[in-house]
């Protein structure tokens, strides 16, 4: 018996470090889904430009697997800045529904982290949080994060870069970032990521338990 929980939330929240917490503790799988953008973005960089022509693109979302989200060239800014702009492709985001919800179906229980998992891909998610922090905190972790891989960028372009993104992610026409209206917000502007993950898992043991 399958066990969904949905965990949405804007760029560099913690979405994914208390999805990653969540699975790891009650075992479940887990899926970043941004990721599989992230490798119709990579792949799009590398077959088509800059341009990421819409045609060609939405070929490539069609031939995604399991093993493309293994890449290790997928976290750099540009790869970031392309998987936002081909998530605003409507036939993009339906050629990766299939895929997410085969992966949520699986036996044994799944950890889904988006944009729209408990709004479009998940509606019947067991469990649904929405994971948020201001933009300015949110800058100021993805800038650590960049600086710690050696990438040459600065505050305010990571802000900048951050505010662009959330607005083509909530702007979109086709499944745009919103908390469902039954997902529990946890916002970890000034949680401790332990906290946080505490709080989760707490939300879930007591749909779970």
């Amino acid at each position: 018996m399958s066990f969904v929980v949905a965990i949405d939330g804007p760029a560099a929240a913690g979405k994914g470090t208390v999805a990653k917490a969540v699975a790891a503790h009650f075992g479940f799988a887990h899926l970043d889904t941004g990721l599989l953008y992230r490798v119709v973005g990579r792949v799009a960089l590398e077959k088509i430009g800059p341009s990421l022509e819409e045609d060609a693109v939405i070929a490539l979302a069609t031939e995604v697997s399991e093993a493309d989200l293994e890449r290790d060239d997928l976290r750099t800014a540009a790869v970031a800045q392309a998987a936002s702009k081909v998530a605003v492709i409507p036939e993009v985001r339906e050629a990766l529904v299939t895929f997410q919800q085969t992966f949520a179906a699986r036996a044994g229980g799944a950890v889904l982290d988006g944009r729209d998992i408990g709004t479009v891909i998940c509606p019947d998610a067991d469990v649904k949080l929405f994971v948020t922090a201001s933009a300015e905190v949110r800058a100021e972790r993805r800038y650590k994060e960049l600086a710690a891989r050696g990438e040459e960028t600065d505050f305010d372009t990571v802000l900048a870069d951050v505010q662009a993104r959330d607005a083509r992610d909530s702007e979109r026409d086709v499944a745009p970032l919103a908390a469902a209206e039954d997902a529990i917000v946890l916002d970890t502007s000034e949680m401790s990521i332990d906290d946080a993950v505490a709080a989760a898992i707490a939300a879930v043991d007591a749909r779970h338990g």
